[in-house]
């Protein structure tokens, strides 16, 4: 690679700061395009070589107002579903903060942008600007990582390599290759400068085709069939779960129906089911009735069912639960969701927010977070509980299949979003997942899309949204570790690294500038 050029700028051209921002917000819609249920995951490349061309070169304050242009342009779509139904104050005032931290990346990027070889360094910032969205503020946002929008891409297989850090950070260096690769051919055509810039474009495929042999779908330790349950819900929106008994009945009744089906042959018998999260908004430990109806669906069924509860103790913080229930001995081992959805399960500083929005007010009484991971025994199997969320985060799925779960299962409850993107763009985080960690996914969803996802990123079987529903299939266990369970955050912090270094030798670079001058 060759640095940037010294000589002074050519002078501008009238007009050009207006072409910037508006094709730095052309790549931010490009790259929400790439995103699902569109299967262009191949978009994502070109946005960010079109957002490198904005930004390289520039000074930070420019590289920051374009790439919060672009921020814009990608969030404000991608996110809408979060005003689905409480107005668009909380998706605008989420979409709007998050593309500040995509404008600080930019502003990074367009620093690094002065160095040798600096589409590595800036694939490297992308990737510490998508670590810090995941991790601040209120405990992070990881929705809309690159890592996500490529369930379906060539890269995907870097996913089992060095998990969604590695993943992006892929997909980020052969976007801003591909632009150097135009640039220096259109200024310096020679073949060793294309050969150079090629690399940035064909290291990362290459590496994702290396890669591709850890994609297993083969069954380690043999095959068992599951269940998941999609009992639907009375009706959409926020308000869905004032009809609670409605929600619970639903899952019993389709379980009951699963049962049936089993007796007269016309669906195998599960080794286990899994429901949804919220599939009982009513606390079996404490309310009698919702415990007796729930008993009797797992004792029709009559293997170990995971049911997705929210148990109220007397004092302290809602938790958001998965209990394991078994045909004997009914309600034994319990996991509790670690990732609390700030304002939506949580609301941070209430009295300030409700300033904005008296929706916060429907919740009356935080969740608090539970400590452990979940892995439940199923009739012999290890089946890791990862709760809607909390599968957007590394670390809790990571330390889930640590524990020893041999499959995943990510309840999950979306009726509150209706018909939006929302669900497939969780589908396509799940897939994601079970890639990384080699690990069929379970997704038994309250209003759909349930699905069966095989550990290659396959689906074999989905249902509709809105419509009761199970889904029977015969899975693959795995135990073995991908190198990205075992590594688990240093190929992130390695990286994070890569990122500093680069923004390290530029501060090097003018301390020295400064003493020379």
């Amino acid at each position: 690679m060759t640095p940037p050029d010294t000589a002074a700028a050519p002078p501008r051209r009238r007009g050009a700061p207006l072409v910037r921002c508006v094709l730095a917000a052309l790549s931010g819609v490009l790259l929400y395009l790439s995103f699902p249920p569109r299967p262009l995951w191949w978009l994502a490349p070109f946005s960010l070589a079109l957002l490198a061309g904005c930004l390289y070169g520039r000074r930070p304050r420019a590289g920051f107002g374009l790439a919060t242009l672009a921020g814009l342009g990608y969030l404000l779509p991608l996110l809408v579903w979060t005003g689905e139904e409480v107005g668009p104050v909380p998706w605008l005032a989420l979409a709007c903060l998050e593309a500040l931290f995509i404008g600080l990346t930019g502003l990074g990027i367009a620093l690094v942008s002065r160095l040798p070889a600096w589409p590595v360094f800036a694939a490297a910032v992308w990737v510490a600007g998508e670590a810090l969205r995941a991790r601040a503020p209120f405990g992070g946002f990881p929705w809309g990582k690159l890592a996500f929008g490529q369930a379906d891409g060539v890269f995907t297989p870097l996913a089992a390599l060095g998990g969604t850090p590695l993943l992006s950070f892929g997909v980020a260096l052969c976007g801003f290759g591909l632009y150097e690769a135009v640039r220096i051919a259109r200024r310096h055509p020679s073949r060793t400068t294309a050969a150079l810039t090629a690399l940035t474009v064909a290291a990362p495929v290459a590496a994702a085709l290396a890669a591709r042999p850890l994609v297993s779908d083969a069954a380690e330790d043999g095959t068992v069939v599951a269940a998941v349950i999609q009992g639907n819900v009375p009706r959409l929106g926020l308000d869905f779960n004032s009809q609670r008994r409605a929600v619970l009945d639903n899952h019993v009744k389709r379980t009951i129906r699963l049962a049936e089906d089993v007796k007269a042959g016309r669906a195998p018998k599960p080794d286990f089911v899994v429901w949804p999260e919220n599939s009982s908004d009513l606390d079996p430990y404490a309310e009698a009735d919702a415990r007796a109806v729930i008993d009797e669906a797992v004792r029709a069924i009559g293997v170990p069912v995971a049911i997705g509860a929210v148990v109220a103790p007397e004092t302290g913080p809602l938790r958001n639960t998965m209990i394991l229930w078994d045909p004997v001995a009914g309600p034994t081992t319990t996991y509790d969701k670690r990732k609390i959805q700030p304002f939506g399960e949580r609301i941070p500083m209430r009295s300030f927010v409700r300033l904005f929005s008296s929706d916060v007010d429907r919740v009356r009484r935080d969740f608090g977070p539970g400590k452990d991971p979940g892995v439940f025994d199923m009739a012999g199997t290890g089946v890791g509980m990862v709760t809607c969320f909390e599968a957007a985060f590394d670390d809790a799925v990571r330390s889930t299949v640590q524990d020893g779960a041999q499959v995943i299962a990510v309840p999950s409850n979306n009726a509150t979003f209706g018909r939006s993107q929302m669900t497939y763009q969780q589908l396509a985080m799940d897939r994601v997942r079970a890639v990384e960690h080699s690990r069929t996914v379970l997704v038994p969803v309250t209003s759909g899309v349930s699905a069966v996802i095989r550990p290659d990123g396959r689906i074999v079987a989905q249902t509709r949204l809105f419509t009761a529903d199970a889904l029977v299939a015969e899975i693959p266990l795995r135990s073995g570790r991908t190198p990205a369970t075992v590594l688990g955050p240093l190929p992130e912090y390695a990286l994070l690294l890569l990122a500093a270094g680069g923004l390290g030798a530029l501060a090097v670079r003018r301390v020295r500038a400064r003493r020379g001058a």
